[in-house]
């Protein structure tokens, strides 16, 4: 993989990549080599011991569409980082995305206002659609816009259809849509101006949870079909995660 590595600030440094497949595998090489040196002890008390590992300085790694930011707690740390990056991307490749940390099942109802256009302009059925966005295995491949808001990608590339010319001012929380390559969900009443094909009950973003994100980059994605509730239920259910291969 070939990379470009810029400086961004006294402390980090930004990393462009040409695709968001590229930028899924580095985030996720990157995450590993960050784990790895936080579940080595360090010794501080012996001058033999041996340097404390660049990584162990990584205090976040922010992937977006095409570039991930790489913060540090130290000054020092930056140069050596710059070659490190550079050694984990060169055998890279893009072909494949690297599996799930975590799988995560979102309940959906699907009656969203833009279910039956989504549905002319696939040429589908509106079932048909339905069971083509239940169908996928979604990666999170970042966050963004909005507190909880992540683009998911990884869909069934017939409902790739663009987002609306003119934006809703308000979107429900909860509203499940797709725009381009992406879906996602609405964490919060917010302008939008992605296709909604339905809404889910799963609450994205919590500041009393820990962490306040119910998604972040690496984790896997399915959406199930629920069916609405009695009146007075907006129905959707709650999301369910599985681990895999933990660490």
């Amino acid at each position: 993989m070939d990379i470009r590595v810029l400086p961004s600030g006294e402390r980090a440094i930004l990393i462009e990549v040409d695709d968001l497949a590229e930028v899924i595998a580095l985030r996720a090489a990157l995450d590993e080599r960050v784990l790895d040196a936080r579940l080595v002890p360090t010794v501080s008390h012996n001058p033999d011991a041996p340097s404390r590992s660049v990584w162990a300085h990584v205090l976040d790694v922010v992937p977006a569409a095409q570039t991930v930011l790489v913060t540090v707690d130290d000054n020092d740390a930056v140069s050596t980082l710059r070659r490190e990056v550079r050694e984990v991307a060169r055998p890279l490749g893009s072909e494949q995305l690297p599996p799930p940390e975590r799988t995560v099942r979102i309940p959906v109802v699907y009656d969203g206002p833009d279910l039956e256009d989504v549905a002319l302009r696939t040429g589908l059925t509106q079932d048909e659609v339905v069971a083509a966005h239940t169908a996928a295995e979604y990666t999170v491949a970042f966050g963004g816009f909005s507190p909880g808001f992540v683009y998911l990608v990884g869909g069934d590339p017939r409902l790739e259809v663009p987002r609306h010319h003119e934006p809703r001012t308000k979107v429900r929380p909860g509203s499940v849509g797709v725009a381009g390559k992406f879906s996602g969900v609405y964490p919060r009443d917010s302008p939008g101006g992605w296709q909604l094909l339905g809404h889910t009950d799963a609450v994205m973003w919590d500041i009393d949870r820990n962490p306040p994100e119910l998604l972040r980059p690496g984790y896997g994605v399915r959406f199930e079909r629920a069916e609405a509730q009695a009146e007075g239920d907006s129905g959707g259910g709650t999301a369910t995660s599985e681990q895999e291969g933990a660490r």
